[in-house]
């Protein structure tokens, strides 16, 4: 497969008997599309790429929203959307690097390799009969690669036989060459580019040692949709499974989570049908921005309102470490765990207090220490700090989920 490692494309697809389906590769190569009725919006035009898409949509929304100058965050010049663009997928980049020293990897077009390229040698063969497009020499640098679906003609197979990859060294060095490489993130198959660059980047070892089932791919070969892996390694820069906070042991095998504060957050519906359970660390992010996960399609939540994402609060840290050794989400802990807890929270731990602490929160003598009681003896009336209203928004990239298939945020105030 031309340069690229054959160990890529089956962490990317696994190894299905019959082959990836062309209807599943032609939904995830697309490009990275502003949307034409929101200038701050990237466009989604099937199901699928919305794993990549909507972490990069949530990072973007970051960096227009806290990092410019502009008051006005909906108005952006094609100058400032490339430099917002470019500016993202190299953030992305930088925090899945494990090392400088190895440098960053682009995944790119081969030289004259282009779509159109290989759409009109295909199209000679087929037929000499037909229109034949423009060489690609002779189009200008923005036309050169189609911003919409993949082209027809280019398949699974096609597509990996004309990659190419590069090494940059510097930060400085990879933020030149993403920036010069903009329209290639906008035109066909720029989201898989963009995801490859990202695993080369990362390292395929250093991703099966972080993924929980190494046979499980990264994109689903049946339905096209991503993993949590793959969110949580473009969220956080780690391709760990679960999400919640730090790691867990079942039946002796150690089950990863996510260790530190993310940018950007995460919600999902499972976790109130409690399949799962999101940590303090997602659901808490640097920036108010979470990307929220349905059944079968991501989109992001955000506002500009920055007390919900201050500074842990004692009683927001007492709950995280009580959850912590209530792995079952049962919202309480036996009674032998509450000077282990109090230990944990640096709380008065002395053998004489934790049993008149014990009798105080358990007079019924059951044996268990609820969770709302502790929070209410160690840590009462905290106020938040957060306004009664303020304006939120709700980002949905899918065109045809969009009233008139018109991609725009949508607010509302809380």
């Amino acid at each position: 497969m031309s340069e690229l490692n054959k160990d890529v494309v089956d962490l990317v697809w696994g190894r299905p008997s019959s082959g990836v389906s062309v209807s599943i590769f032609r939904r995830w190569a697309q490009g990275f599309v502003f949307s034409e009725s929101e200038l701050t919006a990237l466009e989604q035009f099937e199901g699928g790429p919305c794993a990549v898409i909507a972490p990069v949509q949530a990072f973007l929304l970051k960096n227009v929203l806290f990092s410019r100058e502009s008051s006005n965050w909906r108005q952006m010049s094609e100058e400032e959307q490339k430099m917002a663009l470019c500016s993202t997928l190299s953030e992305i980049l930088e925090s899945v690097c494990s090392s400088t020293s190895t440098g960053f990897c682009l995944v790119t077009w081969a030289k004259g390799q282009s779509p159109h390229t290989s759409t009109q040698t295909i199209t000679q063969a087929q037929s000499q009969t037909q229109d034949m497009p423009e060489p690609a020499s002779s189009q200008p640098p923005q036309e050169q690669q189609p911003t919409a679906l993949a082209a027809e003609e280019l398949g699974f197979e096609q597509f990996h036989s004309v990659l190419h990859k590069r090494t940059v060294m510097s930060v400085a060095h990879l933020r030149e060459e993403v920036l010069s490489l903009y329209h290639t993130w906008r035109g066909c198959c720029g989201v898989l580019l963009f995801l490859y660059s990202v695993i080369l980047t990362k390292g395929i070892e250093n991703i099966r040692n972080e993924i929980q089932d190494t046979m499980e791919p990264l994109i689903d070969p049946v339905h096209g949709h991503g993993s949590q892996s793959l969110v949580n390694l473009l969220i956080t820069g780690h391709a760990v499974s679960n999400v919640w906070d730090g790691d867990r042991e079942c039946s002796g095998m150690k089950l990863q989570g996510i260790h530190k504060q993310a940018c950007v957050g995460f919600l999902t519906l499972m976790e109130s049908l409690r399949y799962c359970k999101v940590g303090a660390f997602l659901k808490s992010p640097k920036f108010p921005i979470w990307i929220l996960g349905s059944e079968t399609h991501l989109s992001v939540f955000f506002t500009k309102e920055m007390s919900l994402v201050g500074p842990e609060s004692p009683s927001e840290q007492a709950r995280r470490v009580f959850q912590s050794f209530d792995p079952e989400d049962n919202g309480f802990i036996p009674e032998s765990l509450l000077e282990d807890v109090m230990k944990a929270l640096d709380l008065v731990s002395e053998p004489e207090y934790v049993t008149l602490v014990k009798s105080k929160l358990d007079p019924e003598n059951l044996g268990i220490i609820l969770l709302g009681p502790f929070l209410l003896e160690f840590f009462p009336d905290q106020d938040s700090g957060i306004p009664d209203s303020f304006p939120v928004y709700h980002y949905n990239g899918l065109k045809q989920s969009n009233h008139k298939e018109r991609v725009r945020h949508s607010g509302f105030s809380r």
